[in-house]
């Protein structure tokens, strides 16, 4: 146990310390944080790669109270080292994947070139390196009994985390909350794209029983399609039917009601910060207008754990960085609610 008793969680933030200002190792904390700094296939705006070592800076001005859980981060909290090789993996395969979605824009052929099937070859071969990289780092976190949450980079990044819950836990459900449904197949020729992360999940792993998606307001026919006829096993909760029941005077209460009931008894959150209001986010890599307010999720996930529902892991991902930090800031705190989430859904279960 980390001795506390000269920690003051009242002073500033201690830049010597890790995220948050705490002063813990990754031995002595319960939940350890795994940064992924990957955007390879964002289609829009890059900066996403870097979020993590800019939300831990942010972190540093978070303060450590969270009224629904009471001295969470007593528990300990550790963002291990950003690995600077798969960072600049990312850069050098992100210059590439721009070339090739320039070239497909322009309406040609990609097997008409040689040099753009050197190139999506390569871009897929390295998203199979990241997948199993993050498989095997949070693989060994998880048995050896850490809680875990991962920070990107895109969304394309917690597949492998995906893989590593479902041999840890059996089945599982994700509540995701995005702008995006995510479920494009193999979106720009990039077999694990960001736009595709919850159509492979849903396809690669069978202990997957169920999505619940908050917050959809950007999405093709396909998705929709894929949607209708995925028998249940996804139910999307576009942005338009939100505000359209609560304009009728639908409580926001009686929502989250319905949505936590599509969720099973072990529940992992991936938060793609585009899911807010991008008020809040501007710089986030595909900004769609419309949203959620940041409390209206943290009530959502108040609701799920209040359920006697299992949190068994989360994301952070698709947070952008600023001139001013206001993205890095609203990132830092999103985090620090999603680590409260999950050492206080431990200790209920455990209860």
């Amino acid at each position: 146990m980390t001795n506390l008793s000269t920690f003051d969680p009242n002073s500033v933030g201690n830049p010597n310390n890790n995220i948050f200002g705490l002063p813990f190792t990754e031995e002595n904390a319960a939940l350890i944080l795994l940064p992924v700094p990957w955007e390879v296939t964002v289609s829009y705006t890059a900066g996403t790669a870097r979020a993590a070592e800019h939300i831990c800076k942010a972190s540093l001005q978070v303060d450590l109270i969270d009224t629904d859980v009471k001295d969470g981060w007593k528990q300990g909290f550790y963002m291990r080292d950003i690995d600077k090789k798969i960072l600049m993996k990312s850069d050098y395969l992100r210059k590439e994947a721009e070339l090739f979605i320039n070239y497909i824009s322009q309406g040609e052929e990609v097997l008409d070139n040689k040099f753009m099937c050197k190139i999506i070859k390569e871009i897929n071969e390295g998203s199979e390196f990241l997948n199993n990289w993050v498989y095997e780092q949070t693989k060994e976190l998880l048995h050896n009994n850490k809680l875990v949450g991962v920070i990107g980079g895109d969304h394309s990044t917690p597949l492998g985390f995906y893989k590593a819950i479902a041999e840890k836990h059996g089945n599982f459900g994700i509540l995701q909350i995005d702008a995006h449904c995510d479920l494009r197949r193999a979106y720009e020729n990039f077999k694990y794209s960001h736009a595709s992360i919850m159509y492979n999940a849903l396809e690669e792993i069978p202990e997957l029983i169920k999505l619940v998606q908050v917050g959809i307001r950007d999405y093709s026919p396909m998705e929709y399609d894929y949607i209708k006829n995925s028998n249940e096993r996804v139910s999307t909760y576009f942005d338009k039917y939100i505000k359209e029941q609560i304009y009728e005077g639908a409580p926001w209460r009686q929502i989250v009601d319905d949505i936590v009931s599509k969720l099973p008894q072990k529940v992992y959150i991936s938060f793609d910060i585009d899911g807010l209001d991008p008020k809040l986010c501007p710089h986030t890599g595909t900004p769609v207008h419309g949203g959620l307010e940041a409390e209206q999720v943290f009530y959502l996930f108040k609701k799920v754990i209040e359920s006697g529902r299992q949190l068994v892991g989360f994301d952070l991902n698709e947070v952008g960085f600023s001139p001013n930090e206001w993205d890095e800031n609203v990132g830092a705190r999103v985090l620090f609610k999603l680590c409260n989430l999950m050492v206080a859904s431990k200790v209920n279960t455990h209860a």
